[in-house]
């Protein structure tokens, strides 16, 4: 087995990642930072080549992130993430076994997200609507349109970014989006959200709108295609008048509605196909919010509780 300059293999896992696996850029950056970590963990260790990599290696370096106070959540995602790299390697020749998998992954402390309750997502919605009527301006109806397309299909921010003027089926009432690994699914949304997205673009799209607008769906205000940054910021405008939910941003909007489905009666298994999970162990956490919320509710109500 030939020796690999540790460069040429970043670079070479780099490639594979963009053209093979197709993930997003910032899921690149994750995977490649921890790559980096751990080779340079290797260096100060005396290991100069990638074929005389061990398990033990691994270990000394998840250990040692952890005494200098690494999260249990990063720990698990390193993990995970050299798991992926030694399986790489080793179907390339640049290891002789694969020796990342008996690596076991560091449990994470699961934290269960903030979630708006009903009333106070009807709040919110009906103050962005009272905007709309009291502005008269483009920037008003595109936030209503956007706070409630988050809230009633779920979508991560990238997903409402990345919609564009044909993502919307009229007649199903649904979107069409791209989630993670460019996966497409189609989200129902309801007649509030409607209602908003046909404002904005009856009234407030093409008044923002200029040579480079393209086919992108929500406009900034030089009238390219909406960024994240800006979401979040209507967002926590939006909500930060409610009365402790003044921190809450757009992933909250996604954590309620899948909540909300719950409560209402839908099935796991359709919630998980709406929010674009890989897994349904990561839907389940929305029960645990559900039941909680649910115990909340009987000790305030019961007159045992």
């Amino acid at each position: 087995m030939s020796h690999v300059d540790f460069d040429q293999l970043v670079t070479s896992f780099s490639k594979h990642l963009h053209t093979e696996r197709n993930l997003a850029a910032h899921t690149v950056r994750a995977y490649l930072g921890d790559l980096e970590s751990l080779i340079s963990h290797l260096t100060t260790l005396g290991v100069a080549d990638i074929s005389r990599l061990e398990l033990a290696h691994i270990r000394s370096w998840l250990a040692n992130m952890q005494v200098h106070g690494g999260a249990r959540t990063s720990l698990s995602r390193r993990a995970v993430s050299i798991r992926l790299f030694m399986k790489w390697a080793h179907k390339n020749g640049f290891i002789p076994s694969d020796v990342g998998a008996s690596l076991a992954t560091p449990k994470a402390h699961r934290t269960l997200p903030d979630v708006l309750d009903i009333s106070s997502a009807t709040l919110a919605m009906d103050a962005l609507a009272m905007r709309v009527g009291e502005e008269d301006s483009p920037t008003a109806l595109r936030d209503c349109a956007m706070v409630e397309i988050l809230y009633a299909s779920g979508a991560r921010v990238a997903e409402l970014c990345g919609l564009t003027l044909d993502s919307i089926d009229y007649e199903r009432q649904t979107i069409r989006v791209f989630g993670k690994g460019s996966k497409e699914r189609t989200i129902p949304i309801g007649n509030p959200a409607m209602r908003a997205l046909k404002a904005w673009l009856k009234d407030g799209r093409d008044s923002m709108a200029k040579k480079d607008s393209g086919d992108a769906l929500f406009l900034g205000v030089r009238g390219k295609r909406i960024d994240q940054r800006t979401v979040r910021t209507v967002v926590y405008n939006a909500l930060s008048a409610l009365e402790g939910y003044e921190r809450l941003g757009p992933h909250a909007l996604r954590h309620s509605a899948a909540t909300h489905l719950l409560e209402g009666g839908a099935d796991l298994r359709t919630v998980q196909e709406i929010l674009g999970h890989a897994s349904l162990a990561t839907t389940q956490i929305y029960t645990h919010i559900s039941t909680q919320r649910l115990q909340s509710a009987f000790k305030q109500a019961h007159p045992r509780a």
